[in-house]
């Protein structure tokens, strides 16, 4: 007879097949068991026809991948631990010393400092380009380009670019394109198909954000629909050995479900409180896509416009120049209900001033001069919350 410490690691249970629940179940694994030395040798881990190590992925990592290819109309896909991570991992992949990336000017923050700093430490340049100007990025382009980031909206100052002509640019110019997909989500627009033949290479997705919906959860996904590329970013995963939790794994798959209602909330809320940010004579600008003043709205409409649910929970706003960094500071200071933090896409309403002369290279022109405050909006009532920016609005009056 068996010790018992033997017995409890070598148990001959197995559970029966033919158990199904609406929620996949959660396979945890470091080592993964062969039935034999032939299949030990004989499995790849580059694809999912078997598995190989928790690394490379297991039933439940799988499953996630498919949906989230589902959902952006991609291929392949590789899970990562954030949603910046995930942009790390393309320009490692993809980018050799010697090689040039180009980046919008309103691109995640963190995205260009990656850039500036990291890259630029193994010898790989970039460039920051006018979103707002197709000519600017093809301008750019040149012989050491590899790879083109694009963003839609863009971040903190919600510009919506013409992306169709800027994917068709790089298309022209032989480079590579990558989406940061985190606003669209797979759902105001589907990346690889932006018009007929045309789109993008690669699709990089904070899955933190709205697949998440709980703000509790980091992960990021990079999806393309070229093998070849799919390998190379693969590959470079490999090396950096940066897998997912399968509890992590488990809680996006059990949001994704919900993810186009829970879009669809955050998007009409979004858009009346933009819409009556409108009417205060406090702001000087409202920053959101489905606005018709907001800047590049008619590439909104164009991709997005006929989609409902197609403009994301997220808005900005320029206060009058009148008005102080300081009490810009004490408006957010006095939000009860938009708390100060990082990120978007939970069911709480969030709210961060922004710097912008700090991040940007210049002003924009079509930006009016004044302090930017960014809200992500949560899933609460959209009354209670129009009530608590007007009360915020009032102590400026003080």
């Amino acid at each position: 007879m068996r010790d018992k410490t033997t017995a409890l690691i070598h148990h001959s249970y197995q559970p029966p097949e033919g158990f199904e629940s609406p929620q996949a179940g959660v396979f945890k694994a470091s080592t993964v068991i062969f039935p034999n030395v032939q299949a030990m040798r004989e499995r790849n881990w580059k694809d999912k026809s078997g598995y190989t190590y928790g690394l490379h992925g297991t039933p439940t990592t799988f499953l996630l991948e498919e949906r989230l290819c589902a959902l952006e109309g991609g291929l392949q896909c590789v899970l990562t631990p954030s949603g910046l991570s995930a942009i790390s991992h393309v320009g490692l992949a993809l980018l050799q010393p010697g090689d040039e990336v180009l980046i919008p000017d309103n691109a995640y923050g963190p995205s260009r400092d990656l850039a500036a700093q990291t890259f630029k430490g193994l010898g790989i340049t970039h460039q920051l380009y006018d979103p707002m100007d197709v000519a600017d990025l093809r301008r750019r382009i040149g012989p050491k380009t590899r790879l083109v980031w694009l963003e839609a909206a863009g971040s903190v100052t919600m510009e919506f670019p013409d992306l169709i002509a800027q994917v068709r640019v790089c298309r022209e110019r032989q480079v590579l394109c990558a989406l940061d997909n985190t606003w669209g989500a797979g759902l105001a627009f589907q990346p690889f198909d932006l018009a007929p033949g045309l789109g993008v290479d690669i699709s990089v997705h904070a899955l933190t954000k709205y697949p998440s919906g709980g703000g509790d959860v980091l992960m990021g996904s990079i999806i393309t629909r070229d093998e070849g590329l799919h390998l190379r970013i693969k590959l470079c995963h490999m090396h950096l050995g940066t897998g997912v939790g399968a509890n992590d794994a488990e809680l996006i798959l059990r949001s994704l479900p919900s993810m186009a209602l829970r879009y669809a909330a955050h998007d009409r809320t979004a858009r009346l409180l933009a819409e009556h940010c409108l009417s205060r004579p406090e702001i000087a600008q409202v920053l959101h896509p489905a606005l018709p003043d907001s800047p590049g709205h008619a590439h909104w409409q164009n991709l997005c416009g006929s989609e409902p649910g197609g403009a994301a929970g997220l808005f900005s706003i320029v206060f009058d120049a009148r008005y102080s960094q300081a009490q810009v500071d004490d408006f957010c200071n006095a939000l009860r209900l938009f708390k100060l933090g990082y990120s978007w896409g939970g069911p709480m309403s969030l709210v961060v001033p922004y710097e912008l002369a700090r991040m940007r290279t210049a002003w924009p022109t079509h930006l009016a001069k004044g302090t930017l405050v960014r809200f992500s909006v949560g899933l609460e009532s959209a009354a209670d919350l129009q009530k608590d920016l007007d009360q915020a609005l009032a102590t400026m009056h003080r």
